[in-house]
């Protein structure tokens, strides 16, 4: 702790009774105990935010890549967007067929 000892603490607690008078000083002890209390409990928070995020990052392992995986997962990708393009033409098309059909019976109906 720190060097004060007894006679510092009764000497610091003589001078706060002369500044702020006997009827202050209960008050002044309960305001001091209160932000002690809330400074505590706040650190207590942070502390405990802390070592949360160290729990949370703790499981993540670190992914090394060689050239051949970098070459696979690239494979992987083009083949992934080659399908979506050729998805995505094909229901252009679905679309395209039904919008013909139904103008065809229209002019079916018509005539």
């Amino acid at each position: 702790m720190s060097g004060i000892g007894i006679p510092g603490l009764i000497l610091i607690l003589v001078i706060a009774l002369v500044l702020f008078g006997p009827k202050k000083l209960p008050e002044l002890g309960r305001a001091i105990g209160h932000t002690l209390k809330e400074f505590k409990h706040a650190t207590r928070g942070l502390t405990k935010d802390d070592d949360e995020d160290e729990v949370k990052e703790a499981p993540k392992k670190v992914e090394v890549l060689t050239e051949k995986d970098a070459f696979d997962r690239e494979k992987i990708e083009r083949e992934v967007r080659e399908r979506l393009e050729r998805e995505r033409i094909e229901a252009e098309v679905k679309a395209k067929l039904e919008q013909e059909r139904i103008q065809a019976e229209k002019e079916k109906q018509q005539a």
